[in-house]
């Protein structure tokens, strides 16, 4: 018996594949599979989402006007030029489906977040991916990778999965050689933890003046609103525009409004947040160093890792699975000698570094 097939390509797109959550044998492992807050969330965004409750028979705000001027105000924008989504991962499925046709082609780097082919993919465009330079992007092989059929490219700095990122000049480098007609879009859903760094922008400065720029930022990683998928992005009006004709209505919960919201004020826990990865970021760098892993430089809430060989990558995410510790193996994104770990409270990062002295018989084979 046959049933309805999909349209060409949906079948050839590999399926996302989320940071493990779950090591047998442990109730509460510690997660540090998926960059999320090791501290939480705001208690004042946990109470707004609470209170929320109240009013779960009622359709949300639609445009979501309370966040879109709170994000306004703390940014400095335009707030007619901000839509929302669902995380960024919407944001970049609704690019995908207004500026990507059949036989299109969308440009990203070597080791690039998996949920931008996925939108590409299912657009029925062509997927294209430059080689990088010691794992950071590299302009040029982006820049020769566009060519006539190209409508999308798409870079993250910091980029995930390495934590590596390159100077603002390199990301307005690549904006001058790309033709107008191509969206640039620039996830920036690092962009708070590399803030301090002399030659970082998150690319707001050209999203506020170019026509083909969208930036995208979210609220899952600095904020800890992970489960509450809450992203936004900023770009000129007339794409805002193309991109708000083809959002769902009542896309993000008037529960991640309002917690939004609060995140936004609590200023203490923002803090706080980045501190932890300013203090600890370093340090786990040493320690997967003093494991036998060579650490990627990364400006992000996480340490990406080369071991010296696939099968040492995956013994060591395996022991650690059987102490109850969760990193991210990152063979899918290519890299199957890699491993990604997550910055994570301190009595987590101490956990971390007594397991992996535990293991250390096997560092006989790194």
């Amino acid at each position: 018996m046959s049933g309805p097939e999909p349209k060409a390509g949906i079948l050839e797109i590999a399926p996302y594949v989320a940071g493990k959550a779950n090591a047998a044998g442990f109730a509460a492992p510690i997660k540090l599979s998926a960059n999320e807050n090791a501290l939480g969330c705001s208690v004042d965004a946990r109470a707004a989402y609470i209170a929320g409750a109240q009013a779960i028979h009622r359709y949300p705000d639609p445009g979501a006007s309370a966040l879109r001027e709170a994000i306004a105000a703390a940014h400095d924008l335009d707030p007619g030029r901000i839509v929302f989504g669902q995380g960024s991962d919407e944001l970049f499925s609704l690019v995908a489906q207004a500026y990507l046709s059949p036989g299109d082609t969308m440009v990203q780097p070597q080791f690039a977040f998996a949920a931008w082919a996925i939108a590409a993919r299912a657009a029925g465009a062509i997927v294209r991916s430059a080689p990088e330079r010691d794992y950071s992007i590299d302009v040029d092989a982006l820049i020769k990778a566009v060519d006539e059929t190209t409508r999308v490219v798409f870079v993250a700095n910091p980029a995930n999965p390495t934590g590596t990122v390159v100077p603002f000049r390199e990301i307005e480098r690549l904006h001058a050689g790309l033709p107008e007609n191509v969206v640039l879009v620039l996830d920036a859903a690092y962009a708070e933890f590399a803030e301090d760094l002399p030659d970082y922008e998150d690319g707001m400065r050209l999203a506020r003046t170019a026509p083909n720029v969208v930036l995208t930022r979210t609220f899952s990683k600095l904020h800890g609103l992970a489960s509450l998928r809450l992203g936004w992005g900023y770009a000129a009006a007339p794409v805002i525009d193309v991109l708000n004709r083809i959002r769902l209505p009542f896309n993000t919960s008037a529960g991640a409004q309002a917690a939004g919201i609060a995140a936004l004020k609590d200023r203490a826990f923002i803090a706080q947040s980045l501190a932890l990865v300013e203090e600890w970021r370093p340090k786990l760098a040493r320690m997967l160093c003093k494991a036998g892993l060579v650490p990627l430089p990364t400006a992000a809430n996480f340490v990406t890792a080369i071991a010296a060989s696939a099968e040492v990558a995956r013994r060591i995410e395996q022991d650690l699975a059987a102490h109850g510790i969760l990193v991210r193996s990152l063979a899918n994104y290519g890299m199957s000698d890699a491993l990604r770990v997550t910055v994570g409270a301190p009595n987590q990062m101490q956990a971390l570094e007594r397991v992996l002295e535990a293991v250390r018989p096997h560092k006989a084979a790194l």
